[in-house]
């Protein structure tokens, strides 16, 4: 592969600012899709979400520091810290990782941009409005007071009936939008947009870290979307999921909740550690060791991490046998971590290493995370668990893992990169002083919190006058709170003063190698001026042109694309431009959001056509002729355009969709499995109908369904054969519907429902995408040797036969079995 002639350094610098640049102003802001830019605000934002939720924890901890709590009533309190909580999990820590993610990616994989840049934008919106809804109603008064985790039957319209409970379910809903948006682009992006040659096991490890990191979203965020709806769908509709006079269980809510909850903590904590193996090395100028091992443990974690839900359910009466598994599973995970913290420390011991700031924040996650780790071994040995549950133990134990492990690294990395980003070196002294308040503070706050657990003290209280034993504990976890929130502050400031005061930074200033620092600083739009023919360029060579796709000849935002495993050029991709689409679509969504907020149900319709007519006009053309022919990535490589491939990045995206979307599928099987085995069996339905009608539906529907899978391959007959498998699900939908007579009246029936109206949703989605494929074939777009959107149609079809099958099948057998 021969490397492209020099060129002006300036020229291809002014070229391709030209294209991947954005205008100035408001419409430049509001339209941009570039990746460093939405990370930066993506980061930025989760910083103030941060400050909120410390304030709140200011107040929570001055509400415990006298017994008799005059500070804040009860109803406050509940709002605080049930906002304190969702504040930290949903809009500081997961957002955090996804900017990180998001700004470092394209940059470490030698990129210049994601995969779907404008799904990166739709879910900043989507982020920063869901969290403006949240705090808006924290001022209203209208909160959520019912914890970060909103147990059933006490978040119901019967305990909880007003609106507080509905900010939390919507709003974090549509903030999960964001998560799921950013899992797909991160898996995309990682699998598909690496340097040329850049195998799997030669990447850098945060992009292993931060694949385990989104494959986990893809899979954990789906069971708490399922539970969201449910509930809400109760409380709007009084559909009896979780009520057990009409056949629902609470218990549905608890699993449901924690399938995400505990995953949640390795979702978390994964990015740390990969900005942890990743500054380290730097650190002890050395390398890290242990790669292989490294990566082991990344699945290790990513598999046992979704075995250990129960882990926060040993008191609600499970058998036995079920404790000894999950207690056993839950000790386990111990053994992927500590792999990963015995090469960091033979990494050290190693190398020689420096005590810079960032290694400061390092040996802070150190001697926290350990703490945090032994005591998560104490709470997964049932006896213990049993004594502990629900205490002050448990608070100081969440906030040594997640602070330990999540915030110290982070910090960390935002001091390791911050030359990248702003292209100044920090000031002395008081990053110092802040790491030095926090370190000191945490431990004063949350290691005697251990012990006022131990005393019996329970949480989610706001005074505890008949217990004076509590009362010296509190007050000094109180004291030195203020003492940690003031050394985040001035964490704040140190960062605001670099960027604006810092002096200007040499490139590469703590002399990694990798390819991030190769980039000027701070990085340009469109990071390097020509894609590294190896992970070996250097930045000299890339600048004067000497690498693949040297400039923007052509006016398109072209990037490569490899295959999967090996990192082997496959072809180009044209990425779509600034748009306002991705801010539009948003707000549509949350014009949706606030219409089921409001308790206005009839206009929701609305809102969801209105969300479709925006989805349609993402298909709109990047600008790109269509029919270009293949261009030259170097002299000697010659490589399609992504139109004329049937595997672009649009295909490994659905995958990726998919992927969450069958999670969720799974879910809704596991709520009506769960509910059959626990639940009494429901009225007769009225309607004389019984299991044989749905039983023969989904027989014709797997017969035209296998009809379909062998015709729409042959181009001539897709479209009918398409449309035929369409209308069977909708025959059989016809035949199921009489079947629920009132979903209000028991369980099952709104299962069935629900079941109902899974399947008419993707059904719905089905038919949009075959209209969208005539509209290509009518605008020549769909041709000899050109796939659009054609390939994805039938991935999506098929996936919506299959399920309704499954779904229709489950609902005969249930009715064929009384």
């Amino acid at each position: 592969m021969t490397p492209n002639p020099p060129q002006s350094a300036l020229r291809l610098h002014r070229e391709l600012s030209s294209v991947w640049g954005r205008p100035p102003g408001l419409r430049g802001f509001l339209s941009s899709v570039n990746h460093s830019e939405i990370g930066l605000r993506f980061m930025i934002a989760s910083f103030f979400f941060f400050s909120v939720a410390g304030l709140l924890a200011m107040l929570i901890r001055a509400q415990l520091a006298t017994p008799d709590g005059a500070f804040l009533d009860t109803a406050q309190y509940n709002q605080i810290f049930t906002m304190h909580g969702s504040i930290m999990m949903f809009l500081f820590a997961i957002p955090m990782l996804e900017g990180l993610g998001i700004y470092l990616l394209p940059k470490m994989l030698g990129s210049r941009d994601l995969a779907f840049p404008r799904l990166s934008a739709l879910g900043w919106w989507c982020y920063l409005f869901g969290g403006t809804i949240l705090l808006l109603a924290l001022a209203a008064g209208v909160a959520p007071d019912g914890g970060w985790f909103m147990y059933t039957p006490l978040s119901g319209k019967e305990h909880s009936p007003g609106i507080n409970a509905d900010v939390w379910l919507l709003g974090v809903t549509f903030v999960e939008i964001s998560a799921v948006s950013a899992a797909v682009e991160i898996t995309v992006t990682i699998l598909r947009m690496r340097a040329p040659g850049m195998k799997l096991t030669r990447m850098p490890l945060m992009a292993w870290y931060l694949l385990g990191t989104s494959v986990m979203m893809l899979v954990g965020f789906p069971p708490l979307i399922l539970g969201s709806i449910l509930l809400e769908v109760e409380r709007a509709f009084d559909w009896p999921f979780f009520d057990v006079a009409r056949g629902g269980d609470p218990l549905l809510w608890q699993h449901l909740f924690w399938l995400f909850g505990h995953p949640e903590v390795y979702i978390i904590f994964l990015p740390a550690a990969g900005a942890i193996s990743t500054i380290l090395p730097v650190m002890s100028r050395t390398t890290i060791i242990g790669y292989g091992a490294i990566v082991g443990a990344i699945l290790g974690l990513v598999f046992l991490s979704f075995g250990l839900w129960v882990h926060h359910m040993f008191t609600v009466g499970i058998p036995h046998m079920a404790l000894a598994i999950f207690s056993a599973a839950s000790a386990l995970v111990a053994v992927p971590t500590a792999v990963q913290i015995f090469a960091w420390i033979g990494t050290m011991w190693k190398g020689r290493p420096r005590m810079r700031l960032p290694m400061l924040y390092l040996m802070g996650f150190f001697a926290t995370f350990v703490m945090g780790g032994l005591t998560g071994v104490m709470l997964a040995i049932v006896p213990f668990n049993w004594q502990a549950h629900d205490t002050a133990f448990v608070t100081a134990h969440l906030h040594y893992v997640l602070i330990g492990g999540f915030v110290f690294p982070m910090m960390a990395a935002v001091t390791y990169w911050m030359p990248l980003i702003t292209g100044r070196w920090r000031i002395r002294g008081l990053g110092l002083a802040a790491f030095w308040m926090v370190m000191i503070g945490f431990h004063g706050t949350f290691f005697i919190m251990h012990l006022t657990g131990l005393l019996g003290m329970p949480r989610r209280i706001d005074v505890y006058g008949a217990n004076p034993e509590w009362i010296l504990p509190n007050l000094i976890s109180s004291v030195f709170s203020f003492i940690m929130g003031a050394g985040f502050a001035l964490f704040a400031v140190d960062l605001i003063l670099q960027s604006l005061l810092g002096r200007r930074t040499r490139r590469d200033p703590w002399q990694a190698g990798t390819v991030e620092w190769a980039m000027p600083m701070p990085a340009p739009d469109y990071n390097i001026a020509s894609l590294p023919l190896s992970d070996r360029a250097s930045a000299l060579e890339l600048a004067r042109g000497e690498g693949l796709l040297p400039g923007a000849p052509r006016g398109w935002r072209e990037t490569l694309v490899v295959s999967i495993i090996d990192g082997r050029p496959d072809h180009i991709a044209v990425l779509p431009g600034n748009t306002l689409l991705p801010i539009f679509t948003a707000m549509v969504i949350g014009a949706f959001v606030l219409l089921m907020l409001f308790g206005l149900y009839w206009l929701a319709p609305v809102g969801l056509l209105a969300i479709a007519l925006a989805a349609w006009q993402w298909h709109r053309w990047t600008g790109a002729a269509q029919d270009h022919p293949p261009v030259e990535a170097a002299p000697s490589l010659t490589l399609p355009m992504s139109w004329h491939v049937p595997n672009g990045l649009a295909r490994t995206g659905l995958y990726c969709a998919l992927v969450a979307n069958g999670t969720l599928f799974v879910c809704l099987l596991f709520a009506i499995g769960f509910l059959s085995l626990i639940a009494p069996p429901g009225p007769v339905p009225q309607s004389g109908l019984t299991g044989s009608h749905a039983l023969l539906a989904g027989i014709a529907l797997l017969a035209l369904a296998g009809a379909s899978a062998s015709a729409h391959r042959q181009p001539g007959v897709r479209a009918m054969a398409g449309a035929a498998s369409l209308l069977a699900a909708l025959a059989a939908l016809g035949l199921l519907a009489p079947m629920v007579d009132d979903p209000t009246r028991h369980a099952r029936d709104a299962l069935r429902a629900l079941a109902l109206g899974h399947i008419l949703l993707h059904v719905f989605v089905s038919l949009l995408l075959a209209i969208l494929c005539h509209c290509q074939r009518r605008d020549g777009r769909i041709a000899p040797g050109r796939v659009a959107a054609s390939p994805i149609w039938r991935m999506w079809q098929d996936y919506t036969l299959a399920t309704s099958a499954i779904l229709i099948a489950i609902v005969a057998g249930q009715e064929l079995a009384r």
